[in-house]
């Protein structure tokens, strides 16, 4: 048993006496791209299909255990193309993670900076209490209302669906563009560098399961935060509840003073605190 002991530890000690500078850089660059893929598909619906391409293994390892021909054959045509199969599956989480990698904290070299920044933190949370103040107001009315806060990913396709207004965010301009009768009330907001840049855009629904109680502005909500790191805000037509969608999750039953506080949050926070602007509200609960 000594013996037995001193070899695995000699062979222990020279593995890692070989392992060498890049053999660990290899190790981390693995590690990482293990750990974000998880973060990737955790609680979308990838996470689904990662589930039945397990499942799938599982019987594929039981029908060749048992030597079932005809299952064996099946199986190893499906495998063969494993990787054509895996990147059709995957299609939508593989563009969004190839985005948020360009979302990359490399953007703020001026090369990449097609945003301007110049804007004090009073500036943004004077936008951010008209903002909650208009859709205060409108919660009330039961006016329906989509806004959509550009953040570091930027929107000119979706800009490029609606009007450029390129306005001051006030109250009553925002109440106005989504009076019911008015011409761009049925599509989305867009605010850029702290302004209203433009009105009735056309955002992209999600592909996921929702609510059957959510309509088409909050799945538009959904989906435009799953292809986005923006902000959105919807005002139900039905209940005048207040909704927020960012990175792929909605929070319902928003007041108008914990909307203030999260596009606060949004707005003057920096790219790695973006991501905990729903942090306030769930200290609160």
């Amino acid at each position: 048993m000594k013996e037995f002991f001193v070899s695995a530890a000699d062979w222990i000690l020279k593995l890692v006496a070989s392992v060498g500078i890049a053999d660990i850089v290899d190790i981390l660059i693995v590690s990482f791209l293990i750990y974000y893929v998880i973060k990737l598909v955790r609680q979308t619906r990838a996470f689904q299909l990662v589930k039945g391409v397990v499942y799938m293994g599982v019987v594929y390892f039981i029908v060749s255990a048992f030597n079932m021909s005809a299952s064996s054959f099946i199986f190893n045509q499906l495998f063969r193309n494993i990787v054509i199969v895996m990147i059709l599956l995957f299609q939508p989480e593989i563009r969004h993670a190839i985005e948020s990698i360009g979302r990359g904290d490399f953007r703020k070299f001026s090369i990449f900076n097609l945003r301007s920044s110049d804007f004090s933190t009073e500036s943004y949370r004077t936008a951010a209490s008209n903002i909650s103040k208009a859709v205060g107001n409108m919660s009330d009315t039961k006016t329906g209302a989509l806004i959509v806060i550009e953040g570091k990913t930027l929107l000119g396709e979706i800009i490029s669906t609606g009007s450029e207004i390129d306005s001051t965010i006030t109250v009553p301009m925002i109440e106005n563009i989504f009076f019911p009768k008015a011409p761009l009330h049925d599509g989305a907001m867009v605010i850029r560098d702290n302004r209203i840049h433009s009105a009735g855009c056309i955002l992209p629904l999600t592909q996921n399961d929702v609510s059957f109680e959510l309509g088409t502005r909050h799945r538009a909500a959904i989906g435009m935060s799953e292809h986005s790191d923006a902000l959105i805000v919807v005002v139900s037509e039905e209940t005048g509840a207040i909704s927020v969608a960012h990175n792929g999750t909605l929070e319902r039953g928003i007041t108008s003073g914990e909307l203030y506080e999260i596009i606060s949050a949004f707005l003057v926070s920096d790219e790695g605190e973006k991501s905990k602007v729903f942090r306030i509200r769930r200290r609160k609960k």
